[in-house]
């Protein structure tokens, strides 16, 4: 029933309403206008209520934000303790010192009118001595850095490291040969080092035939044949090192088993490290998105489209020739391909975008120390940068097994 108003009483009484007479529409008793909200101002407000969560829901720019950040630093940090590593030594020197003859070298500054003997031997200390050095050092650290980052994902072990592929063996099979029994003496200061570079190549082609032979390249049998190439030619070693009368040999030889950035020269091999470390970072860089399909699982990489076999070839291709040109140049250096992932993962994450420069840069930056470290730690003698190494990575290496055996269960 419809109502309606008498206008004689203003008093409702229902009246009836004919069957076909529309509805009577419902009318508020507010002013239209003050009831409808301004259409841009409802926008607005639901927008902007709206925008911070829309803007980046997942926390993917301030992630790529944080990362950024922290490559930034990475890189800041390396640069100043390239400066600093250079005057610590047993003539220390200072930063500002260091920085204005390497200035003067590279034309940024102009060269002093008279020079003292003294400022002429720093010069020589500098420039001669102890930059090749820290270039060395950087470069080999970021070559081991970026191969134990790249062959982790590879085989899907945390624990795995460069010289698992042999190559350390083969190098110093060669390094042995050349020192002990004078292979190649016709290449004169170059033999030891162009016989460790090739004795790790020849390594590393090796342990791919072995690895190949069943028809695919799978990441245990990358293991397996690493291992076993490794043990071999440690055997072969020691070999030689038994068979030479020469004490002084076998003394250098175990030296340089150990590591050291001793031998470090404006040379080819600092050269061939250097770009090493450019090349290996920007084909690892590129090739990233292959990293992280491979460190998922041969499944995930076959749902993208990514044949697992042929990545783990061009990526052992890359290991082999970085790690090859860091041992070449420095000896066999042990744990850095294996500490530093690890901690270049904490810093920025999983993703290998971020992971491989993060990696070469503190690759670079804990060689740096660890060769300062050992200039210092038994003067006049100097300790072998392996021993500096091994002394921070075999702790790190046993809470890793640790926090691993904990989430296990």
């Amino acid at each position: 029933m419809a109502t309606t108003t008498d206008a004689t009483d203003g008093q409702a009484s229902p009246r009836p309403r004919r069957p076909d007479a529309p509805p009577a529409p419902h009318r508020s008793a507010e002013p239209r206008s003050s009831t409808r909200p301004s259409s841009s101002a409802g926008s607005g407000s639901a927008a902007g209520s709206r925008r911070p969560g829309l803007t980046d829901p997942l926390g993917v720019r301030s992630r790529a934000r944080r990362s950024a950040l922290v490559l930034l630093l990475l890189a800041a940090a390396t640069l100043l303790s390239l400066l600093i590593c250079l005057g610590i030594g047993p003539v220390p020197i200072a930063p500002g010192t260091t920085a204005q003859v390497i200035a003067q070298h590279l034309g940024l500054a102009p060269a002093p009118a008279t020079g003292s003997a003294a400022d002429s031997a720093t010069e020589a200390i500098i420039w001669t001595v102890r930059l090749p050095r820290a270039l060395m050092g950087a470069a080999v650290g970021a070559c081991l850095a970026i191969s134990g980052a790249a062959l982790q994902a590879m085989v899907r072990n945390m624990l795995a490291d460069p010289y698992i592929l042999g190559v350390s063996g083969g190098a110093s099979t060669g390094a042995a040969a050349a020192i002990l029994f004078g292979v190649g003496a016709a290449m004169g200061e170059y033999a030891q080092s162009v016989l460790a570079f090739v004795g790790a190549l020849g390594a590393a082609l090796l342990v791919f035939a072995i690895a190949r032979a069943g028809g695919r390249v799978t990441s245990l049998r990358l293991l397996l044949s690493g291992v076993a190439v490794g043990y071999a030619l440690t055997a072969v070693t020691n070999l030689l090192i038994f068979s030479s009368d020469s004490a002084e040999g076998s003394r250098s030889v175990m030296f340089w088993m150990l590591g050291s950035l001793s031998l470090a020269r404006w040379n080819a091999f600092l050269l061939i490290a250097v770009l090493a470390a450019g090349i290996g970072t920007l084909i690892m860089l590129l090739g990233a998105r292959v990293l992280d399909a491979l460190s998922a699982g041969d499944e995930i990489a076959h749902g993208l489209g990514i044949s697992p076999d042929r990545a783990r070839i061009g990526f052992l291709i890359v290991v082999s020739l970085c790690t090859a040109a860091a041992v070449a140049g420095a000896g066999s250096i042990g744990f850095v391909g294996l500490v530093i992932p690890h901690l270049a993962r904490r810093l920025v994450g999983a993703r290998h975008r971020v992971l491989i420069p993060a990696s070469a840069l503190l690759g670079s930056l804990f060689l740096l120390w660890a060769d300062a470290t050992a200039r210092i730690v038994m003067q006049p003698r100097e300790l072998p940068i392996g021993v500096i190494t091994a002394a921070i990575g075999a702790p790190f290496l046993l809470i890793l097994v640790r926090r691993m055996y904990a989430r296990q269960h």
